[in-house]
């Protein structure tokens, strides 16, 4: 069977130049900010891959063909479109086998890149283990992703959403690298800080290429996800966040949301409950996790 996927010409000519790529979600674009500021923000990441040295390959399904890299109309209508699906590993194959629209989550977009053979990969935060999962049992498939599919993830923390705590644990236990990028304690998300230390730190690009190809040699399955603390200045402080977080998790509670519609329900909320605050410095996170990527892409190819 050929696979349905096809390369944007700016992907295609960085592919041919051997250049790097950094590979980029597209759920932040259908099911993260209204039109238009989903496609300025995802034209913003773009550009900053590029001017950090990379080429930015946003990933997305589109009538059952797996686009990396998508061109500027088609950026512009995934922006627009409605009932995109949210595609993770479990159902990025039937999207495409029945020839649907799909956004990618981190676990897709892990997917995607390894058959492009990109190896870096930026998004805003991963997602994990959710409050109250002993009883749910709800747990991101990222993390699983993570533990088996060789790319670099750089994010900013898990989504502060979650219980971070059984979520680093749960990490460890699949043997994931956890980096914290130059500071010794693990990020959360909107916050630079948290109370979990990093498992390993490094504090430059190139000791996590480096970390990569070692992984590589060794015959290692899996990624590296690197946690890349927000900007100082676009930060909301740990303590600031944690009633609106409570407040937010007890409506959906109430509610009975569940599954995968916990998360962008939460993450409406706070938006709302922070007036607008949170997207200004999620927008913030993603752009310094695009350049940091970008870095750590330039870095593996010049070691090649």
């Amino acid at each position: 069977m050929t696979l349905p996927l096809v390369f944007s010409s700016e992907i295609s000519e960085a592919r041919a130049a051997g250049s790097a790529i950094v590979a980029l979600e597209s759920t932040i674009i259908t099911h993260g900010m209204p039109y238009p500021q989903n496609l300025e923000t995802a034209r913003r990441v773009e550009e900053t891959v590029r001017r950090a040295g990379a080429t930015p390959a946003t990933i997305a399904v589109l009538d059952g063909t797996l686009h990396i890299g998508l061109e500027p109309a088609e950026l512009e209508a995934l922006a627009q479109a409605k009932d995109v699906a949210k595609v993770s590993r479990a159902d990025l194959a039937v999207c495409m086998a029945r020839g649907g629209n799909g956004a990618t989550t981190v676990a897709a977009t892990m997917i995607a890149a390894r058959l492009a053979g990109i190896e870096v990969f930026a998004t805003g935060g991963i997602g994990g283990v959710h409050k109250g999962a002993e009883d749910s049992f709800d747990i991101s498939a990222d993390l699983q992703e993570l533990a088996q599919t060789a790319v670099t993830v750089v994010c900013a923390g898990a989504k502060a959403i979650l219980d971070l705590n059984k979520t680093f644990e749960v990490l460890e236990t699949l043997g994931v690298p956890v980096i914290g990028y130059g500071q010794d304690m693990l990020p959360s998300f909107w916050s630079r800080g948290s109370d979990i230390p990093a498992p390993l730190r490094m504090d430059s690009a190139a000791e996590i290429a480096a970390a990569q190809a070692m992984r590589a040699a060794l015959g290692l399955p899996g990624g590296q996800l690197v946690a890349n603390p927000i900007p100082p200045e676009a930060e909301i402080p740990a303590e600031t966040l944690a009633p609106v977080i409570a407040q937010a998790q007890q409506e959906a509670d109430d509610a009975g949301i569940a599954a995968k519609a916990v998360t962008p329900f939460l993450l409406q909320r706070i938006f709302e409950l922070t007036e607008g605050r949170s997207l200004e410095a999620n927008i913030a996170l993603v752009l310094n996790n695009a350049r940091l990527a970008a870095e750590i892409s330039r870095e593996i190819v010049a070691s090649r």
